[in-house]
């Protein structure tokens, strides 16, 4: 973004699997930056909505969207924690908030496949449980950004490695 001037405002994408540790690390980059943080999963269990219905998932991320966008143009720090699994996903939220003039980074969290699978075999929110073979497919169908795509967001992007 050479030569571009941002508004102060800060959109600030976690990108992972389920399991990987996007929560914990969007709850933390939250409270640094005093952002306003959106996790669709978060807003489904205060609805009383499935995490597996994927159409009110997707209402429901249209309408953190448009909210975020509002919160941008005020100047202030957003934090999306969708997963964003494919480029195009990421591709859309860093256009539209480069649009606005906000700086966008992307974070993305990631673990091994075996480690994925046990925390999410602890955490135990799911119905019906997450199986080893699920999570093998996920990360099969994760579209990983490569260098090429994470030179498009602003200085503070990064890969976090999280284990055990």
């Amino acid at each position: 973004m050479t030569g571009e001037r941002h508004s102060g405002a800060r959109l600030i994408i976690v990108c992972g699997l389920p399991g990987s540790g996007k929560t914990t690390h969007a709850k933390q980059v939250e409270q640094e930056l005093r952002a306003v943080r959106f996790c669709p999963d978060e807003w489904m269990d205060a609805l009383g909505i499935g995490l597996w219905d994927g159409e009110s998932r997707e209402r429901i991320e249209k309408l953190q969207w448009k909210l975020a966008q509002e919160i941008l143009v005020l100047g202030q720090n957003v934090v999306i924690e969708w997963g964003t699994w494919g480029r195009s996903e990421r591709d859309a939220l860093r256009c539209g908030a480069r649009a606005l003039r906000a700086a966008v980074e992307l974070h993305l969290i990631d673990a091994p496949v075996e480690v994925l699978f046990e925390r999410i075999r602890r955490r135990n929110r799911e119905s019906p449980p997450i199986t080893f073979e699920d999570v093998v497919k996920w990360s099969e169908n994760f579209e990983w950004p490569s260098a090429e795509e994470m030179a498009l967001f602003d200085a503070g992007s990064l890969t976090v490695l999280t284990a055990g």
